[in-house]
């Protein structure tokens, strides 16, 4: 499927990584109409597919250049937009990002310059944040008179905790990505040039495992978060019973037995 705003490639190994780039260089990477309903596009298509055996087994989001991952909301085309669409526009961007967070396979965001508002919800949809020592990251809405509204509030309170979530979202301060990595919000940093070799090598590491129980882990921990302890380990042993049943858990343990490398198929 051909889109105008984002490119979707494969790489790695047996190609096995899919690399989604947002691709508005000339606006900073910037997120207007178009992008989301291709991401939109993007993501379903990543999703039917996932049970292929030819399908990607991780997914990479990144930005074109070095300036920004994505540097925010189109400013220009949300200050014409009606007050009467704003809802329309906030929950059509959530609906978007979170099928990001559900995709069955794991998704990386490698944040190589500014993630700024709208790039912040994006990569905090991922599942985990790579970012360049050189990348800025922060929610400036209010300084707009907005909110977060593609998921900011909640996704980045689950990150770093309430306090600092009020802190990042109420001053609308941006900060480097170490101070990021402090907090809990990213999860490496990288000097610029590593950027891509690092996530890449981290990419090609998940996608050696068993894509089954890759899926279930995503499962206890998406869906367990939110749940009391005892909840969350009654999930984590329904999940372990159903890993148990594979023949990915067959071929994992007969390959450690026999001192190989597992050849994982998914099933």
């Amino acid at each position: 499927m051909p889109f105008q705003t984002i490119e979707l490639t494969r790489t790695g190994a047996n190609t096995q990584i899919a690399l989604l780039t947002v691709k508005r260089p000339e606006a900073m990477n910037a997120l207007n109409a178009q992008v989301v309903h291709e991401l939109g596009e993007c993501l379903s298509t990543l999703r039917e597919e996932a049970n292929q055996p030819s399908a990607p087994r991780v997914l990479v989001v990144t930005g074109a250049g070095e300036k920004a991952f994505v540097a925010g909301a189109d400013i220009k085309e949300m200050n014409d937009r009606d007050p009467a669409t704003a809802r329309e526009m906030a929950s059509n961007g959530q609906r978007v990002f979170q099928m990001l967070e559900d995709l069955p396979i794991p998704s990386i965001a490698a944040v190589n310059g500014f993630a700024l508002g709208g790039g912040l919800e994006l990569a905090l949809a991922c599942d985990f944040i790579i970012a360049s020592r050189s990348a800025k990251l922060g929610a400036p809405e209010v300084s707009l008179g907005l909110i977060c509204g593609y998921g900011g509030t909640q996704r980045l309170s689950r990150y770093a905790g309430k306090s600092l979530a009020r802190l990042i979202t109420l001053t609308g301060d941006i900060y480097p990505a170490e101070q990021m990595e402090k907090w809990g919000v990213v999860a490496m940093v990288t000097e610029p040039a590593e950027l891509m070799p690092t996530v890449m090598k981290v990419a090609e590491k998940i996608a050696t495992r068993s894509p089954r129980a890759i899926r279930l882990t995503k499962q206890a921990i998406n869906r367990g978060f939110d749940q009391s302890q005892i909840e969350g380990l009654k999930l984590e042993a329904d999940l372990f019973h159903q890993a148990f049943q594979s023949e990915d858990r067959r071929e994992g343990t007969r390959a450690f037995i026999e001192k190989r490398p597992p050849q994982f198929t998914g099933r």
